[in-house]
């Protein structure tokens, strides 16, 4: 079988989920300081290619692989946010780290990363809807009331990667650990054997579908703490009971998915086999074939028999890139509508261009630091993340 890809269709909002609109009351940083390569600029891989070549072995480019094919291109590393920030700092040689992600993953590049080490983020509002859906303040409420509950001492918190320093740095004073997607389990493992109860940030749905399908527990051993209502919107004994405390987060892109989404799939594409990311919806993840994280999808597609065909359920570039370097499966997006992560999407061409000719010049510009109280702590979760068995 061979396939070609087809770009599912734009929406009213696709400009914005390209990059080229900007929301300035709740996106940072959208300008940058000096001129911005024009989108069209002819010349924009021939100087990204000449600026790069300058700074050598003084810079390192991390490429997410959520992040555009143009940007890919410069990448000397793609990966996961994890696996990005541990070769930031596997590379303690590079003055400079270019990081083709979002804002927390370039903090944690920072936390990770040597002192004579700077992480630089093409663009600022490059951000992540989930991370801010958890603000240090609303999570340090939240605790407030476990400790007048009582239940504080039990209670053991675990953050997703995708989470601001801040709350990595809250989650290593209070004796927790981060988790990636691919070692969600093993965390909550490592939880549950400190304590009787995870609070678990920001994403609700990777800590519900970890608990429930890999687990065992119950969707009512699981709790929704709302930090926009009084309490969570939970009463006392529901905190009390509750094996999993999540908060109400979510995934932009994975949320988008639904119930329908597969159905429909699976009427237009016979034999179609549904490999979704454990950030989608509970009753999404129940209805797919097989489920995992970003590298999983990955490692899942370059193994699958030619002939076979599979609708993914993760962030468009990813899957086009991967339908591309398989001609011969039918790899399709799982919705049938445009659904690039908004804030990824701003890390392009002309701030890659931009970013490196700074650097050339002498200027360090955007720069991602920690400070150095939240980055003690931080470390202290990522550093117990790392050691689970």
């Amino acid at each position: 079988m061979t396939s070609t890809w087809t770009e599912p269709a734009n929406t009213a909002t696709a400009l914005l989920l390209l990059g080229r609109g900007t929301d300035p009351a709740s996106e940072r940083g959208v300008d940058c300081p000096g001129d911005l390569p024009a989108p069209s600029d002819p010349d924009l891989v021939a100087r990204a290619t000449a600026a790069k070549a300058a700074l050598g072995e003084r810079v390192f480019v991390l490429g997410h692989h959520y992040q555009r094919d143009e940007v890919i291109q410069f990448a000397d590393v793609t990966g996961d946010s994890f696996k990005l920030a541990r070769e930031a700092a596997a590379r303690p040689d590079a003055e400079f780290i270019v990081f083709c992600g979002v804002h927390f993953m370039a903090e944690s590049a920072d936390i990770l990363t040597g002192p004579g080490q700077q992480v630089i983020l093409p663009d600022l509002a490059a951000g992540c809807s989930m991370a801010d859906m958890a603000v240090l303040g609303q999570v340090e409420t939240a605790w407030e009331q476990f400790t007048d509950l009582g239940i504080a001492d039990d209670v053991v918190p675990v953050t997703y990667m995708n989470s601001s320093a801040d709350i990595k740095g809250f989650v290593g004073r209070n004796n927790g650990v981060v988790c990636t997607s691919s070692n969600a389990k093993r965390a909550l493992d490592w939880a549950f054997e400190q304590g009787q109860q995870v609070f678990f940030l920001p994403d609700q749905h990777l800590g519900r579908n970890t608990a429930v399908l890999e687990m065992g527990f119950d969707l009512d051993d699981c709790v929704l703490y709302d930090p926009h209502k009084p309490h969570g919107g939970l009463t006392p004994e529901q905190l009390r009971d509750a094996k999993m405390i999540l908060w109400r987060g979510h995934c932009s892109v994975h949320g988008r998915f639904t119930i329908d989404s597969v159905r429909e799939v699976r009427e237009r594409v016979p034999g179609v086999r549904v490999l979704v990311h454990p950030e989608c919806r509970h009753d999404v993840v129940r209805a797919a074939d097989e489920v995992g994280s970003t590298e999983y999808i990955i490692r899942a597609l370059d193994a699958a028999p030619a002939g076979s065909a599979w609708a993914v359920g993760t962030e468009l570039n990813l899957v086009r890139r991967m339908a591309l370097a398989h001609p011969d499966k039918h790899i399709t997006f799982l919705d049938r509508t445009v659904c690039y992560c908004s804030t990824m999407n701003r890390i392009d061409l002309p701030h890659l261009v931009w970013a490196l000719e700074e650097l050339v010049a002498g200027r360090v510009p955007n720069r991602i630091t920690v400070d150095e109280d939240t980055a003690k702590y931080a470390r202290v979760a990522l550093d117990q993340m790392l050691a689970l068995p």
